[in-house]
């Protein structure tokens, strides 16, 4: 096979690594997978840093990150994480009493919070909770890129420096962009997916049998969702390798490596059991979002996702910088790569890719469930499967002219046929254009050194199977003649000034190939990252910064907070998810993991709720606030509208009322009270009292007309309502029901004039959809009796823990003692000495029978299936240390 021009990198590893003549140093593979690493994280970390500081963003800028769930979901939950880990909460690892009147935590630990990294939030002020997670972001994606490098290097020896590069591009494809910094949780699968792959080379060739279980723990056990999808990227790459490798050319060796690779993931699967347990059993209990069908995208707007400055949710983000595509894109043509790796590697990135559009290997991407929202989560295998593709056939050198025209004509047509895809970018095909520029410019110089090569230098005509240089390969020259033959003598010393005559253009021309190379890749990525933040910015929901407002809210409530005698509800904070940014036990709570019983049950009673269902939000009415015992309620006044380049500021106040303990005694276990299914008559068979008139208000035009006691309050409730409502002489109050997405919340309109008469304006966006009964109006004075009675025979002493709750009654107290507390999964309750029972519900909130002999109740929570998790769990750990028992054994045979 004719020699494939060579970058004097892998020259210089040569001579640095190597003795004339003797095979590689001692170290050599381990030193260069160190500058590989650690280039490709030096790499990532500068780019990264510089996509955030030209779009303007924060840390480097004063626009807000917080696009979505980063604002809505990420960011809280780190602030709470770093609260936790500095034992500043009320809850513990498996109860989180800030939210939702009560979660449980460990399911969203699992989710969201389990990765290592996500420990340096402790380090970092509360105030400073944005940095904090920046800087997670940055870690993981770092860790990616590095992680990238040194597998390229352990599947082939070649050039360092490429590795770096080609790992870079893994970890700031557009999938990092455009999906994983803004869920972070989904960058523990972009670091996943080279390290289970590094597991599948070490099961390939019988090593490491203990830590690559452990790898895949970790993997599992940092984000189980997107480890999964590794997996199933790992399981292809090690396909590839057993059905190409010299090492497993046999059938035994094959099955022998795949049996040793399935060994690995399951007790590592095993191990990760305590904490995936509780997540899986968590998504049973969840509540369902709507079912997806899945629509394959058109192929014109996948393609066009290959190139930069791409951005879209409903499709597959494939970008990995225009330099790495035409590599990958040349394999198929590159002859210098054997015949059977070609095959396999382009086979297997052709049916990832078809596997994307198809809905049964949909399904298999992502567990059975076609998700809501992105569709394409499980790119980033893809992404890395066309890096692989890439470091093969670059890793002996520079693909031939023929091959790099025929990659190049496949680049052009894919840019072709995606020119008229709605995600083109105005800026996509002047960066693809510039970056395969420098591409071809680094090409050409990298040819022209290797033409320039003396006779003798390293890599010669020496080919693998694979049609690479095998590592230490050398072609050495001539020897000198002995004796005195002064013109043999002669000839060689030219011929040695020859050759140190040409190594200098020949290390310089390649060195600065790859130096353009990385440039292009580059400048790519920097573009790329700079638009995608813009355009997420500009096309999507977004939350401002965190600062004064939450800084003041955060002070009142650490002021006022009197748990667990009564609630501390933070009231309405930017962003989302209130009571975790700063404290509190209110009803905001925005989990992929919130509980069916706690969504339905806090809707029903008129609470609001986004993400279908998934995100209920604090309701300031003062009927739930004494079922739920929120004593103390923060109300916010913004000083100015809410910007995107400034954090808000506002007043906050803070007020006391009475209400009952957290425990309170009903007379029986089935609620008295008005019939009907409206959020009215909900409140009032949950109170034990009827505290609002429900009148049948007449619809006349665009109004609603009824009669209701002077100075009652009038309340709205139409959770499918979207537009204003106004009563005669307030101002309009907005609702934003948008079903199946947004439950509206019950609002107060105003007090009901000395006539009697309620009159309600109604400007509905579209149909007005209104229920039976749209319209209450509470009578204080009738509240207030309840109260009353609920504080007298309610609990006279509560005491809780991290997730258990102890309550004194009055004695004799008979009936039900009602926690106020969603009946979730997990709560186990006993009256007096009695052991613990599951709980039961009483409209929707965990219930004790009293039998009048008993004067204390206790409740405790466990999290569904940490038992069973525990118990699996355990059963792996005793099959890694008999894994690791026997492998010592052999060793030592």
């Amino acid at each position: 096979m004719p020699p494939v021009a060579e970058t004097v990198l892998d020259e210089v590893e040569a001579e640095g690594g190597e003795d004339a003549g003797t095979g590689p140093r001692t170290g050599a593979p381990a030193r260069r997978g160190a500058r590989a690493a650690g280039a490709a994280a030096l790499l990532t970390a500068v780019l990264f840093c510089l996509a955030t500081a030209l779009s303007r963003s924060h840390p480097f800028g004063p626009v807000t990150r917080n696009v979505v769930d980063l604002g809505q979901q990420y960011l809280p939950y780190h602030a709470y994480w770093r609260s936790f880990l500095r034992g500043e909460t009320h809850g513990d690892a498996f109860l989180n009493w800030n939210s939702g009147f009560g979660a449980n935590f460990l399911g969203d630990v699992g989710t969201y919070l389990s990765s290592p990294v996500d420990l340096l939030v402790v380090f970092f002020p509360a105030d400073r909770i944005e940095l904090a997670l920046y800087v997670v972001t940055a870690v993981k994606i770092t860790a990616a890129g590095a992680a990238a490098a040194l597998l390229l290097l352990r599947l082939r020896p070649g050039p360092w420096p490429v590795a770096a590069a080609l790992g870079t591009a893994y970890a700031l494809s557009g999938w990092t962009f455009n999906f994983g910094s803004t869920v972070p949780m989904w960058l523990d699968g972009l670091v996943a997916f080279p390290l289970l792959c590094l597991v599948g080379e070490w099961a390939r060739t019988g090593r490491r049998p203990v830590l690559g279980p452990l790898v895949v723990a970790l993997a599992w056990i940092a984000n189980f969702y997107t480890a999964y999808m590794a997996t199933l990227g790992a399981a292809v790459v090690l396909a590839v390798r057993l059905l190409t490798a010299e090492e497993t050319a046999t059938v035994r060796r094959r099955l022998a490596g795949a049996l040793r690779a399935a060994r690995s993931v399951l007790v590592g699967v095993g191990l990760a059991a305590p904490l995936v347990a509780v997540v899986f059993l968590g998504t049973k209990t969840a509540d369902p979002t709507p079912e997806v069908t899945f629509a394959p995208t058109a192929w014109t707007d996948v393609l066009a996702r290959f190139l930069p400055a791409t951005a879209s949710t409903a499709s597959p983000a494939l970008f990995i910088g225009t330099p790495a595509l035409l590599l990958a894109l040349t394999l198929p043509f590159n002859r210098a790569v054997a015949p059977r790796v070609r095959a396999a590697l382009t086979a297997a990135v052709v049916l990832v890719t078809l596997s994307l559009q198809w809905e049964p290997t949909h399904l298999l991407w992502h567990a059975g469930a076609s998700p809501n929202g992105v569709p394409y989560r499980q790119a980033f295998v893809l992404c890395g499967l066309l890096l692989i593709a890439a470091w093969f056939s670059v890793v002996g050198g520079v693909p031939r002219p023929a091959a790099l025209l025929a990659g190049g004509a496949l680049l052009g047509g894919l840019a072709w046929a995606a020119r008229g895809s709605v995600d083109i970018d105005r800026w996509t095909f002047p960066a693809s254009g510039a970056a395969a520029l420098l591409a071809l410019i680094a090409a050409l110089l990298a040819l022209a050194a290797a033409r320039r090569e003396p006779p003798g230098a390293v890599g010669g005509n020496h080919r693998d199977s694979t049609g690479t240089a095998p590592e230490g390969s050398i072609s050495t020259a001539p020897e000198a003649p002995s004796g005195g033959d002064r013109r043999g003598l002669t000839a060689a010393a030219r011929q040695d000034s020859a050759r140190t005559a040409l190594k200098a253009p020949a290390r310089l021309l390649p060195l600065l190939a790859v130096l353009l190379l990385v440039a292009a890749q580059a400048g790519e990525a920097a573009v790329t990252g700079k638009r995608i933040e813009e355009q997420q910015r500009a096309e999507v929901a977004w939350s401002p910064r965190t600062g004064p407002w939450h800084e003041a809210a955060a002070r009142e409530v650490a002021r006022a907070d009197a748990w667990p005698r009564h609630r501390t509800d933070p009231g309405e904070v930017p962003g989302g998810n209130d009571v975790l940014l700063v404290g509190g036990q209110g009803a905001d709570y925005y989990s992929s993991l919130t509980s069916e019983t706690t969504s339905r049950t806090l809707v029903s009673l008129g609470f609001g709720a986004y993400a279908k269902g998934r995100h209920p939000v604090t309701l300031d009415n003062p009927v739930t606030d004494a079922l739920f015992s929120i004593g103390t309620r923060m109300r916010s006044e913004p000083a100015e509208p809410v910007r995107q380049d400034a954090p808000p500021r506002a007043t906050v106040t803070a007020t006391t009322v009475p209400v009952p303990p957290l425990v309170t005694v009903r007379p029986s276990a089935r609620p008295a009270g008005p019939s009907g299914d409206s959020a009215f008559a909900r409140q009032e068979r949950l109170l034990g009292a009827s505290v609002y008139e429900l009148p049948a208000p007449r619809r006349t035009g665009r109004a609603l007309v009824a009669h209701c006691p002077a100075g009652s309050e009038v309340w709205f409730w139409a959770p499918e309502y979207r537009g204003t409502a106004a009563l005669a002489g307030q101002r309009p109050v907005r609702f934003d029901g948008k079903p199946p997405a947004v439950s509206a919340a019950m609002g107060a309109l105003g007090t009901v004039p000395v006539s009697g008469e309620v009159r309600i304006a109604l400007a509905p966006e579209g149909r007005a959809r209104l229920p039976r009964e749209p319209v209450g109006c509470l009578v204080r004075a009738r509240l207030d009796a309840a109260v009353d009675r609920l504080t007298a025979t309610g609990a006279t002493r509560v005491r809780t823990t991290g997730h258990t709750v102890t309550a004194a009654l009055p004695p004799g107290s008979t009936g039900v003692a009602v926690l106020a507390v969603p009946r979730i999964s997990g709560w186990s309750c006993a009256a007096g000495d009695a052991d613990l029972r599951p709980a039961r519900a009483y409209e929707g909130l965990v219930a004790v029978p009293l039998d009048g002999w008993a004067d204390t109740v206790h409740c405790s929570f466990r999290p569904p299936g940490l038992r069973l998790g525990g118990a699996v769990g355990a059963a792996a750990l005793l099959a890694l240390a008999a894994t690791g028992v026997l492998h010592r054994r052999r060793s030592r045979g």
